[in-house]
């Protein structure tokens, strides 16, 4: 009897695998390695082959063709195992709510947080399916463990019917995507793909192909301490300096909270203050990526200005974090094109919308990997009210399974 994406999905998040910026190792926490063997001994178990866990944590394994083409080529499915470390995620309680009727789903363990349809558009449309939500304590872990369930089902139900004809298919299961870093090793090579799908979206039916450009920009405020009784005409202060600089960045550069659809943005999101020395760290954002160009200059500029009234004088650094991976899908249209055939196949509407952020695709589309992102049925990322349903984890299975037969169909040869 095969496991369901959900039975999957209730094992997984109980392992508490949020990642941390603070650490250097890869996978930068102990739990992600917990589930990483999990997968590994559940691969082999259900005969996947080169099962492969390497030093730095990144899982791979193989699907064997099935096919009798020999033009048809390898692809992949990746999700990443770690979650967002912004909220607590040990000791996940998951709740599947049977047959939601759109009433309102009180989380036992913070009474204060509820699930409300009439402010939920997207849980409104889930009439009739059975909601999976966290306990209100912690997170759910639906961005990625859905991905990763969703995976690991197609692969148990591929691997069961050797009847239905494929290609080779390559699973990655990778650490650290919330902290940027689980491209930093992927080998590309090794993962022997000409694209791959990312499984790591929102809303039932929709496939990604666009995505943010991302730089990190810190611009450091340098000033002058001295006693405060004493310093008159001599102390510059670095913090007000920093103020005044956020407070004036101009208003046509949008921030988060005022921004949607194609619009970028400038996210002051953190500070390290002292009188002495305050740097500000700034997220720039945007689907050009001469529009990033744009705001660093705007922003250098302001900071410029700012510390030559002030007395003071300012560092700044830019660093490239991705970019709009349709830069480079718009070069594949085939791989788009097969993805959008593999929803229609398993009964869904295909959506296409840009993604306000970035995934694994993001990286590994420049680093020779075609990468689009599909949906995962993740609702209310990196929030205690995170929720998925099965019905939309069933709809993904089944749209990962239609993709390696278009794949296979449209391979042309014998």
């Amino acid at each position: 009897m095969l496991t369901s994406a959900l039975d999957r999905f209730i094992r997984y998040v109980a392992i508490d695998t949020a990642s941390s910026e603070e650490s250097t190792t890869s996978p930068s926490t102990a739990g992600q390695l917990v589930l990483l063997r999990r997968l590994e001994e559940e691969l082999r178990a259900m005969g996947a082959t080169d099962v492969t866990l390497d030093e730095f944590g990144y899982l791979i394994a193989t699907i064997p063709a099935t096919t009798t083409k020999t033009t048809v080529p390898a692809i992949g499915f990746i999700a990443h195992v770690d979650t967002s470390p912004e909220m607590p995620g040990n000791g996940a309680k998951p709740i599947v709510h049977r047959a939601y009727d759109g009433r309102d789903l009180a989380l036992p363990d913070a009474p204060d947080l509820v699930l409300r349809s009439d402010a939920d558009s997207s849980l409104r449309q889930q009439l009739g399916h059975d909601i999976v939500t966290a306990s209100g304590a912690t997170l759910l872990g639906a961005d990625d463990k859905a991905g990763v369930a969703e995976i690991m089902a197609a692969a148990e139900h591929l691997l069961a019917h050797p009847g239905m004809p494929h290609g080779v298919v390559r699973l990655a299961f990778t650490p650290d995507e919330e902290i940027g870093r689980s491209a930093d090793r992927f080998d590309v090579e090794r993962f022997g793909a000409v694209c791959a799908y990312t499984l790591d979206g929102g809303e039932v039916g929709e496939l990604e192909i666009e995505s943010f450009s991302a730089d990190a920009m810190s611009v450091t405020f340098h000033g002058f301490n001295t006693h405060p009784g004493y310093a008159k005409d001599r102390m510059v202060s670095a913090i007000r300096m920093a103020a005044a600089f956020v407070e004036t960045l101009p208003a046509h550069i949008l921030t988060p909270e005022r921004s949607d659809g194609y619009d970028g943005y400038v996210h002051t999101h953190a500070m390290d203050a002292s009188v002495e020395r305050t740097t500000v760290r700034l997220l720039l954002r945007d689907f050009r990526s001469e529009g990033l160009q744009e705001k660093a200059r705007i922003a250098e500029t302001l900071a410029r200005d700012i510390a030559s009234r002030h007395r003071g004088r300012i560092e700044v650094a830019v660093r490239e974090q991705y970019r709009n991976m349709r830069e480079v899908l718009d070069r594949h249209p085939h791989v788009v094109e097969h993805a959008a055939e593999a929803i229609r196949r398993a009964g869904l509407e295909v959506r296409m919308r840009p993604i306000r952020g970035g995934t694994d695709g993001s990286r590994l589309s420049f680093m020779g990997l075609p990468t689009p992102n599909l949906f995962a049925g993740q609702h209310n990322i990196h929030s205690r009210l995170e929720w998925t349903s099965r019905q939309d984890m069933d709809a993904a299975v089944r749209t990962i399974v239609a993709l390696c037969r278009v794949w296979e169909e449209r391979s042309i040869g014998a």
